[in-house]
């Protein structure tokens, strides 16, 4: 029996922070030896928001560098952009097609989003989760890295590929495989560091916000020292009043590689006078060798597109056989 495949995407938009790291990159250099990977850069879903044509060009590059750097294997994992496989606009348009509306205007993302666009809120933004469900489909996806706030959007593509299976496919023979959803612990909500109930995102106006891979140590050490706190004495995981300080002692256990009980023991009786440095330098020991290792691959941008030509390719091969299978299904007919 083959790996089972997993099937993940970022979007090219903004810097990648640890949430995005600890959350889901680091899990995927992991275990790449255990699973046939696809990681893609998720540009097509980038421009379902209003964007700068030349910031998504070049944050394309930037982050097929950050993954390399952060240890993904071309000889385990495919990693491609998502507009250079035709394949996804294709069977997004044949899915959108026997995905009933109501399915779509029921997604919270959407809703919350929408509210903040008002107006200008785009088709494309309501059509977000038909296009990822395109995504997993197309590459008969065993697993699907989830965080909590993405979970509806599998169950979506799980209702799609039933539906399309019922009414073109047979018991014997489905035309999609039905993924399951890899949901991750410790690690999967990095929480932002000026609100510890909130997550770490790319999106939220402040930088103090967050951590991207590729700040500074003296940035590193700012943020760290402005991070928001709390006055108690001693540092706790899991009390609920004290988000902002099991946010951070969960940064530390996880960049250090130590387990919940060593942090425990080290943690406990300190301040933040003493932990603050401590977590500062944990984070920039952590995140030296991704920097130095992404320096040096911007260095040499024809080997990046070396790297994108053999991802679509390899990607171009499965998506074609899935598509075709799917467009037979339905009674298209094929190019003589």
């Amino acid at each position: 029996m083959g790996k089972q495949r997993v099937l993940s995407g970022v979007q090219p938009t903004g810097d990648l922070h640890l949430g995005n790291y600890l959350g889901a990159i680091r899990r995927w250099v992991e275990g790449q030896q255990q699973y046939d990977n696809f990681f893609f850069i998720a540009d097509l879903h980038a421009v379902t928001v209003p964007h700068q044509p030349a910031d998504l060009s070049r944050n394309t590059y930037k982050l097929v560098a950050l993954y390399l750097a952060c240890g993904l294997d071309l000889n385990h994992t495919t990693i491609f952009v998502q507009s250079h496989v035709s394949a996804h606009a294709e069977l997004t348009w044949l899915l959108n097609c026997q995905t009933p509306l109501n399915w779509l205007e029921r997604m919270i993302q959407f809703k919350e989003k929408a509210l903040k666009q008002g107006e200008n809120v785009s088709v494309g933004l309501l059509d977000y989760p038909v296009l990822q469900a395109a995504d997993i489909l197309l590459y008969q996806a065993d697993l699907v890295p989830v965080g909590e706030d993405q979970k509806q959007h599998l169950e979506l593509t799980r209702d799609i590929a039933n539906r399309i299976n019922f009414q073109f496919g047979s018991e014997d023979q489905p035309l999609l495989k039905i993924p399951e959803p890899l949901i991750q612990t410790a690690g999967a909500r990095v929480m932002s560091l000026t609100d510890g109930t909130s997550k770490m995102s790319k999106s939220d106006p402040s930088e103090q916000s967050r951590i991207n891979l590729l700040d500074a140590p003296e940035v590193i050490q700012r943020k760290i020292k402005r991070c928001k706190t709390d006055p108690v004495r001693g540092l706790e995981f899991d009390n609920p009043d004290r988000p902002e300080c099991h946010n951070l002692l969960t940064l530390y256990m996880l960049l250090s590689g130590q387990s919940k009980a060593a942090v425990v023991q080290e943690c406990t009786q300190m301040g933040w006078g003493q932990f603050k440095p401590l977590l500062t330098e944990t984070t920039i020991e952590a995140l030296r060798p991704i920097q130095q290792q992404y320096q040096d691959l911007t260095q040499d941008p024809g080997y990046l597109n070396s790297v994108l030509q053999q991802g679509r390719e390899q990607a171009e091969s499965v998506a074609q056989s899935t598509l075709q299978s799917v467009r037979s299904a339905m009674g298209f007919t094929n190019p003589q």
